[in-house]
């Protein structure tokens, strides 16, 4: 079976293989989540500043090796890095069975944030080589529905394994195997026919002559940057969610069951406007970041406002719809304004953000917190975030016509 690509064909196995990549990247630390709670148990006299470093140090080391991932593939073999990447991934993912100690367990983590950090960039800088327009940006869709979605699957069956053996949640690690045997089909004769050299050409000339990238230069950096922006201040928006919406059902005295179906609701939310994202640019069109981030402004006010669980929920899911629609629109903006040799140096720096605002969100929300002297309310963090969003919000409304608040060239 051959799938259209928009400028040629490439075999199924191959898309496949790109789609095995995806569902990797949103894996690091998933696994230790389940076990956190009862570290102290599993090893005596665990500081907090070992869970700290546990919980962190994959997504710590995971930006600079994306950076240096991006830079590797301009050169070398982009195959090599991912096969590599996928291979420490899963190394680190055997080694977990192994740990003895916490200290082994943060060791392992950094290994596993560096073969992430290799991953990541090719699990859309892939589908940039292989497709163009509307097939492109509909793959990226898929690309950021399959994340989440393996986020969702991934975060249930950690939690029921973690029940037999606090060793079972690794399992999860062993997915990079598949993508390591289905690497082959990612080879340039299955990637690249005929028909794809001749548009690659045509890309080239047309990308030369775009009113976005400079005759003399690789990459537009201004236009970068502000993609660059807008997804990390979508990614703390909507991932703010998951790391505090716990709190707020605490304190609501809510089970803590509830807490993993909102955050269940967070990832399908953000899984779904990747499905069918071309329509949502079409539909909004220039006020496609105006509607993404009012989304996420009335679902955080409902989190806010409401106490009922329905209510939160509905507010998570709009939460999450709202960045699920910017996530693949930055991936398909990114590539537009990078030559196609700088394609995944480009995705590298937009896709760093993602998980610069992971790390960053418990210091912003302990910064804000401690100067507005509001620590033991829970809902505080919500609030300020209301304003962020607010702001971006108004912004995009105001410079709806700017290419980076639009949807242009997204789809044709």
């Amino acid at each position: 079976m051959k799938i259209k690509t928009g400028q040629g064909t490439i075999p199924l196995l191959t898309l496949l293989a790109i789609w095995s990549i995806s569902a990797i990247t949103s894996l690091p630390g998933l696994a230790v989540t389940p076990i956190l709670g009862d570290l102290d148990k599993i090893f005596s006299h665990v500081s907090d500043e070992e869970i700290q470093m546990l919980s962190a140090m994959p997504n710590l080391l995971i930006i600079p090796f994306v950076l240096l991932s991006g830079k590797i593939c301009e050169s070398k073999g982009k195959i090599v890095i991912l096969v590599a990447g996928m291979s420490i991934f899963l190394a680190s993912g055997i080694l977990y069975f192994f740990a003895k100690s916490m200290m082994a367990l943060i060791l392992i983590s950094c290994l596993l944030g560096i073969g992430a950090g290799m991953i990541i960039p090719l699990s859309t800088g892939l589908i940039a080589d292989a497709f163009s327009g509307n097939y492109r940006t509909k793959q990226l869709g898929y690309s950021s529905s399959i994340q989440n979605l393996i986020l969702v699957f991934a975060t249930f069956f950690t939690g029921w394994l973690a029940n037999i053996n606090w060793h079972m949640p690794f399992l999860v690690y062993m997915l990079p195997a598949v993508g390591i045997v289905l690497a082959n089909f990612l080879r340039p004769k299955y990637m690249i026919n005929n028909a794809d050299k001749i548009n690659n050409a045509t890309v080239e000339v047309n990308n030369a002559t775009s009113n976005l990238i400079k005759p003399d230069k690789q990459m537009n950096m201004k236009l970068l940057f502000g993609l660059m922006i807008i997804y990390f201040f979508s990614s703390y928006l909507g991932l703010f969610v998951s790391f505090n919406v716990p709190f707020v059902i605490q304190d609501y005295n809510m089970s803590s069951d509830v807490s993993g179906i909102i955050i269940a609701i967070l990832f399908l939310a953000i899984m779904l406007p990747g499905m069918f994202i071309t329509h949502i640019i079409k539909w909004f069109n220039n006020y496609i970041i105006f509607v993404s981030f009012i989304l996420i402004a009335i679902g955080l006010l409902f989190i806010v406002f409401f106490k009922s669980i329905i209510l939160i929920g509905v507010g998570t899911f709009l939460v999450g719809f709202g960045y699920g629609i910017v996530q693949p629109l930055m991936y398909a903006k990114t590539v537009l304004v990078a030559r196609p040799k700088k394609a995944i140096m480009a995705l590298a720096l937009l896709m760093a953000m993602n998980y610069i605002a992971i790390v960053l969100i418990p210091i912003g929300v302990n910064f804000f917190n401690t100067i507005f002297h509001q620590k033991e309310d829970v809902l505080f963090p919500f609030i300020v975030n209301v304003i962020i969003a607010g702001i971006i919000t108004l912004i995009g409304l105001i410079w709806h016509k700017d290419f980076i608040f639009s949807g242009e060239g997204s789809v044709s």
